[in-house]
């Protein structure tokens, strides 16, 4: 069996010839697939058909709200119990807004930056120098964010059980201006990592030893997306952070862009009542409210937790064997070959892929010229600079089984490829 471990150079010329006429193969066959976003794929989206009706006697709520018109900043009730139920916060707690949680993310940090979470005074812009923690491998719009308003972001790896706590409490402790840490804590986007509930509890004191106006932000994008029976729980963070006194040093969001329509969903921010007390004060410049008709219609659709998690069922159906698709072939092709490992998530929309030091750029550039696109390397890292050169996102959910099967044998050839030339 192919094993780079105490390979000879005439075993590595063997197999890069065999490999290279396999590759030539995909390449003649003028491939155009495409893994590189974690999209809903069409039959996901069929799911939420019956969102497009809206009868005109839901329009008006019972007590006598007219959805039609402006108002109701922070959505209208029963929207902000589901996001609540989501977030395992008090309806209070939580805002509905239109269809993207990352636009909430980033009025959020806007808000803070310029504004201060809670008063003028608090204006992380008035502090110095800002830094934000980025848990690597993660999530690159929560990098791009902290990049447009210039925070500069230190890497903190990511452990089996969530960030390496040790590091961030090493860090807080000794840099005030360290004021936030990014988030994704079930189904980490790309590792699928669920943090354990001592990772929690640490995540939730870090505002006892964190600097003035430190913020977790905790985008729990993936809370119910599990692809398996009898799933890996999260611990409640906002239990966690009553007990400790850190309430105001939290910020959740969630979103059903992922559950009904990607385009078209809604989205919720949860948080302290001082926070929020602030927060509506951006949002009544921005806005006169939210789309509260697609509020209703979500309502009408999905009225409870138990309902979401009925309907996410019908999604696990959809992307386990995608899922199972790209674990065959990981297996299949590089187990036990020293070419890299990867993950083997529970949940999520993410595969992360770690290839030796050095060949996550060739990788993927063999892997384009083969027909088949990638996140690009280093996405996964603040400022697109992966300092190993190894990780890869791997994104199944949109493309059909079909397509992720040749897909995947594109990539698994493209891993071989690499690996062995790197030692030749």
């Amino acid at each position: 069996m192919m094993n780079l471990e105490n390979a000879s150079q005439a075993e590595l010329q063997s197999w890069e010839e065999k490999i290279a006429a396999k590759y030539q193969q995909f390449k003649d066959a003028d491939l155009k697939l495409d893994l590189t976003r974690g999209k809903p794929g069409n039959a996901q989206l069929d799911l939420s058909d019956a969102l497009e009706g809206l009868p005109k006697n839901k329009m008006i709520l019972e007590n006598g709200t007219d959805l039609r018109n402006y108002g109701g900043l922070d959505g209208i009730p029963s929207a902000r119990k589901l996001g609540g139920e989501m977030l395992g916060l008090p309806y209070s707690e939580v805002i509905c807004g239109d269809h993207s949680s990352l636009s909430l993310m980033y009025l959020y940090m806007l808000h803070a930056y310029y504004h201060g979470s809670q008063g003028a005074e608090t204006a992380w812009a008035k502090e110095g120098e800002v830094k934000f923690l980025a848990i690597v491998p993660g999530y690159d719009r929560h990098f791009t964010i902290c990049e447009e308003l210039g925070i500069r972001l230190i890497n903190v790896n990511m452990l089996a059980d969530g960030p390496d706590m040790d590091k961030v409490e090493e860090l807080l402790s000794n840099d005030p201006q360290i004021k936030g840490m990014w988030c994704v804590p079930k189904y980490s986007n790309p590792t699928g990592c669920v943090y354990a509930d001592k990772v929690v509890e640490r995540i939730a004191a870090l505002g006892k030893i964190a600097g003035p106006n430190f913020r977790v932000m905790w985008d729990n994008a993936y809370g119910v997306h599990d692809l398996q029976e009898n799933p890996q729980e999260l611990a409640n963070v906002m239990d966690y952070c009553r007990r400790y006194g850190t309430e105001d040093n939290l910020i959740l969001t969630a979103s059903t862009s992922k559950i009904t329509i990607a385009g078209g969903g809604i989205s919720f921010l949860g948080a302290s009542g001082k926070n929020l007390e602030h927060f509506r004060k951006r949002l009544a410049v921005m806005s006169i409210g939210p789309n509260k008709l697609n509020q209703q219609r979500h309502l009408l659709f999905l009225k409870n937790i138990d309902d979401v998690r009925l309907h996410m069922q019908k999604h696990a159906e959809i992307l386990r064997p995608k899922f199972e698709m790209v674990q065959k072939h990981l297996e299949s092709g590089l187990a036990g070959k020293a070419m890299g490992s990867w993950c083997k998530p529970e949940g999520g929309y993410f595969v992360s892929f770690d290839s030796n030091p050095g060949l996550a750029k060739e990788i993927i550039r063999l892997s384009t010229e083969a027909g088949v696109k990638l996140t690009p390397a280093g996405a996964t890292f603040p400022y697109g600079q992966d300092p190993e050169d190894e990780n890869i996102r791997l994104a199944p959910t949109f493309p059909s089984v079909e397509d992720l099967d040749q897909a995947m044998q594109v990539f698994v050839t493209c891993v071989q490829l690499a690996s062995v030339r790197q030692l030749m």
